[in-house]
């Protein structure tokens, strides 16, 4: 899926939309994270050995075809308190128009987030995340499951506290070998309704130039935590612009997150009381 920067439409109406959410969400203490379920990442890293697995299912529909990741696998794994390593691939479900859907595997997606600013929990962090986007050594681009490009995309991510909000923000450039470059961009705000529940609102943007094309999108989505250490992750949206064949209709994920060892992450209970 490319999605990019929008164009002076599709940019206000996702300001209009994202401001409404926004004044929403605001209504009490908000905490946004980025990663899965989303496309934005944050600076977060898993902890020092530790292991944060995403298994999710993730449609994208157009007019005619579909992509599905069935399902998608992202791994990482912490190294120190501000670096990650991460690997992610998927199984591609690949529907054509007027043709019997394709199977293969993706592209894959390994690289290292290091946080190198952060100045404490509220305040603002930065990161920055270097990835791959290879072919494996399969008939993936022969069949037309995967493109015959390979990327090296390097983004810089940021959150901060924005009074009472929590704010993700990604920023990065696409270098691409065998098509054109592009650039990616994301925005994720969100709150804790309880100790287990979370929503979140994304606007989405990535795309090429020259030519120039993007598929500006919004979703919503959240978290819940069936029991330490699974985490359900469930997020759906649509592109900003018509549905057309590069324009989704729907696209989501749907899945569950694993935070390993257990031991290393609190049980999330309730906040208790202070004594008077």
């Amino acid at each position: 899926m490319n999605i990019v920067m929008a164009n002076s439409l599709a940019a206000g109406k996702c300001a209009r939309v994202l401001a409404t959410a926004m004044i929403v969400l605001c209504a009490s203490f908000a905490t946004a994270q980025g990663g899965p379920p989303y496309y934005t990442n944050d600076p977060g890293t898993p902890g020092h050995l530790n292991w944060e697995i995403n298994v999710g299912y993730m449609p994208f529909y157009f007019l005619g075809q579909s992509i599905s990741h069935t399902p998608d696998v992202d791994i990482n794994f912490g190294v120190g308190s501000r670096i990650q390593l991460t690997y992610e691939n998927a199984w591609l479900r690949v529907k054509p128009p007027a043709a019997n859907a394709k199977f293969g595997l993706g592209q894959s997606n390994p690289g290292v987030k290091w946080r190198f600013y952060d100045a404490g929990e509220d305040h603002l962090s930065v990161s920055v995340f270097p990835q791959f986007f290879l072919n494996n050594p399969n008939d993936a681009v022969h069949r037309g499951i995967t493109p015959a490009s390979q990327t090296f995309e390097l983004p810089i991510e940021f959150s901060d506290k924005v009074g009472p909000v929590d704010v993700d923000f990604e920023l990065g450039y696409d270098f691409v070998h065998k098509g054109p470059n592009g650039w990616i961009s994301g925005l994720v705000v969100g709150r804790e309704f309880t100790h287990k529940l979370e929503f979140d609102v994304e606007a989405y943007n990535q795309g090429t130039f020259h030519p120039t094309q993007n598929q500006p999108t919004i979703d919503f989505g959240g978290r819940y935590k069936i029991h330490s250490p699974i985490i359900l992750l469930f997020m759906a949206g649509r592109s900003l612009k018509p549905s057309s064949s590069s324009q989704t209709y729907f696209l989501g994920y749907f899945g569950l997150q694993f935070l390993l060892p257990p031991r290393s992450y609190p049980r999330d209970l309730p906040e208790q009381p202070e004594d008077r």
